[in-house]
């Protein structure tokens, strides 16, 4: 494979890998393994993320602290320069990502129960609201521990949405409903609810000067001018929630709903099965990922509605925002859009692969399921190489390619594993139903 890529910058003949070249990126000419480190580095940060709210719940691995330690020096340090090495390592970093996301999984379920189907409102209701986004799960059964008893609306927003079929944190009354799509939405959000807001993890965006002063952060995340909580003692925020005015009663017609987890999918695998063999139910879609604000992100709004009333969609993260509002209705008691949950809840998702090429006897690029993601951050690079690493072939993603990505890499994630970029919602649809 090494022979694949070219291993020096020509243009200014330094050794590839970015680290020695002083002309990274100027040129135009970034060396391929340069490529390599930076898309590791992005894989690594996306798994040590998922490690950490494992961490908050007291669930730890020697076993992925001591493969990040190697990663990282063999990354971030002027001592490996092989190509090949790199792509090694990046399918390595999908296995401990899948490694990482059980012991998460395991972290949620063990903690909190397993997710069950929750219908969740979308519209609030009259009363002082705090508004929670990001992905920690800690972060949220803390804060409605905390308020619970207080007349506090509690709101989700964005990945925090599957929260609401976790039994142990749906069990608190006040957690009322989700506001808002994915991450990119929170400023014009923020600034249209007079409510506190607590920011848990990543996909944050510097807040406007029309809610920074109610906005607070917890755990590894800070924003400039805005209160960070060390630990988890929310009194400052809730104060804060109680100084502020009430929301304003809003009606929604949209319910969404959430909690498809595993075993709940699993207990109506003969049913599936069934369908699948009359012909009833055609073909599986995992469409999501990490959305992003690009108007060609709309391709998988488009590709949802135009799906056949014969197939069926498994979601997960927050690009199910783009179509987790659509009324996809139901195949003799299935529902046709099953939301999986957070972005790490991916391993859901590879459990369910593994299950139905089980039970129907055949490998898992044999089965009628197609992956179209779309991607914007390190936890998408590292789910992607997660799936590579499995052996899984075909996938489609989108909107665009990753910046790491050159033709040298192109070539081997085409030729290697079938990988390609949308097209036309149409015409994806019309190929992939044809496999």
């Amino acid at each position: 494979m090494s022979e694949t890529f070219e291993m020096f910058c020509y243009q200014c003949s330094q050794a590839a890998g970015g680290i020695a070249c002083t002309k990274r990126g100027v040129c135009g000419k970034v060396p391929t393994v340069s490529r390599l480190q930076d898309n590791l580095i992005f894989a690594l940060k996306g798994m040590t993320a998922y490690l950490y709210h494992a961490r908050e719940l007291g669930y730890t691995d020697p076993e992925i602290d001591a493969f990040l330690e190697k990663a990282f020096y063999t990354t971030f340090t002027n001592v490996n320069f092989d190509a090949e090495a790199f792509v090694n390592y990046a399918l390595k970093t999908g296995e401990m990502n899948i490694r990482t996301m059980k012991l998460l999984k395991k972290a949620h379920i063990e903690t909190f129960g397993e997710p069950v189907p929750t219908k969740v409102e979308t519209g609030t209701k009259k009363g002082k609201a705090i508004i929670a986004t990001g992905h920690s799960l800690k972060a949220l059964y803390e804060l409605l521990r905390q308020t619970e008893g207080m007349d506090i609306n509690i709101y989700t927003h964005s990945e925090l949405l599957p929260a609401h079929g976790y039994p142990g944190l749906k069990k608190f009354p006040h957690l009322v409903g989700n506001l808002g799509k994915a991450w990119f939405d929170q400023r014009q959000l923020f600034a249209r609810y007079p409510a506190a807001i607590l920011g848990t993890s990543n996909c944050l965006l510097i807040p406007t000067d029309a809610y920074k002063d109610r906005m607070f952060t917890t755990g590894p995340t800070g924003l400039p001018a805005v209160q960070h909580i060390d630990g988890y003692d929310f009194s400052p925020l809730i104060e804060k929630a109680k100084e502020l005015p009430e929301l304003e009663e809003e009606k929604s017609d949209i319910v969404l709903t959430t909690g498809f987890s595993k075993s709940v999918i699993l207990s109506l695998a003969e049913k599936i099965k069934q369908l699948v063999e009359e012909g009833r139910i055609r073909h599986f879609f995992l469409v999501g990922g990490c959305d992003s604000p690009m108007k060609r992100a709309e391709y998988y709004r488009e590709f949802v509605q135009k799906l056949p009333d014969d197939t069926v969609v498994l979601t997960l993260a927050c690009g199910k925002f783009r179509f987790n509002d659509l009324p996809l209705g139901e195949i003799d008691g299935i529902p046709r859009l099953l939301d999986l949950g957070q972005c790490n809840d991916a391993i859901v998702a590879i459990e369910l692969a593994e299950a139905l090429s089980q039970l129907f006897g055949v490998g898992i690029n044999e089965l009628p399921l197609s992956l179209v993601l779309s991607w914007m951050e390190q936890k998408a690079v590292a789910i992607l190489w997660s799936l590579l690493s499995l052996g899984i072939k075909g996938i489609i993603i989108g909107p665009v390619l990753p910046a790491w990505v050159n033709e040298d890499i192109l070539k081997v994630l085409q030729e290697g594993y079938g990988l390609r970029l949308i097209r036309e919602p149409e015409e994806d649809i019309r190929d992939l139903l044809k496999t």
